[in-house]
């Protein structure tokens, strides 16, 4: 299948959309009844791995959930150099912007492996944000996160270095696994995506940290922070 054609919505079992519905941070907090009234808004989609869910471009008229595998989102410099802005996995969404005003996809979201995608037109998200209101301050603090997350990441590129960056990085991924033993959420391609700069010197800085005993390294992914203190210090 051309990675430029998405699938038509697949008539699934109630249950699994229901799944994904309750996988999302903005509704998981709901009970079983306002659950289903939402599922029954949602539409699954499989598609292939390097299909789009959108591009830069497409209307940006819903919400996206992830319900199985990975989706990447990321934008497009003006030399055609791809940034990464984030990583989906099951019970991530996107497309939040579209809930308050109508507004063209600035960004390109991508299958990176076989997925399963519901979404859920922004008409009928704001019916139900006048439905169950409580809905909306999961929305906003959402909002805030990720807002939060991506002016870090500016002013990171901006005038961090490279080790400084990548250090952080680490020290997140371990506070988000909740241990310092963890595999890292993304290929090193796409971490230097994220980071700013190339997947060599991705791999060159990792063997520098290794090599000063600040972690160890254990395949592609597998990372253990060794010296937590260390890479906090890193300039």
């Amino acid at each position: 299948m051309s990675p430029d054609l998405r699938s038509p919505p697949e008539k699934v079992h109630e249950h699994a959309v229901e799944s994904c519905v309750a996988r999302v941070p903005i509704f998981n907090h709901l009970p079983v009844d306002q659950l289903s009234v939402i599922a029954g808004k949602a539409l699954m989609h499989t598609y292939d791995r390097g299909q789009f869910i959108h591009r830069a471009g497409d209307p940006s008229d819903k919400l996206f959930i992830v319900h199985r595998g990975q989706v990447k989102v990321y934008r497009l410099a003006d030399n055609g150099k791809e940034q990464l802005v984030r990583i989906l996995s099951a019970g991530d969404f996107a497309g939040e912007l579209a809930l308050f005003a109508a507004t063209s996809q600035d960004s390109y979201a991508q299958a990176m492996q076989p997925s399963q995608v519901c979404t859920i037109y922004q008409t009928d998200v704001r019916r139900l944000l006048l439905q169950y209101p409580d809905i909306s301050l999961h929305v906003l603090a959402e909002l805030s996160r990720r807002l939060d997350t991506s002016e870090k990441q500016t002013a990171a590129i901006a005038t961090a270095s490279i080790n400084a960056r990548l250090a952080q990085y680490l020290v997140d991924q371990a506070h988000h696994a909740g241990s310092d033993d963890f595999s890292l959420s993304m290929s090193r391609r796409h971490m230097a995506s994220f980071l700013g700069t190339t997947p060599e010197t991705v791999s060159r800085r990792l063997g520098e940290f290794e090599e000063a005993g600040w972690i160890s390294q254990s395949g592609q992914r597998q990372i253990t922070i060794l010296d937590r203190a260390a890479l906090l210090r890193v300039e």
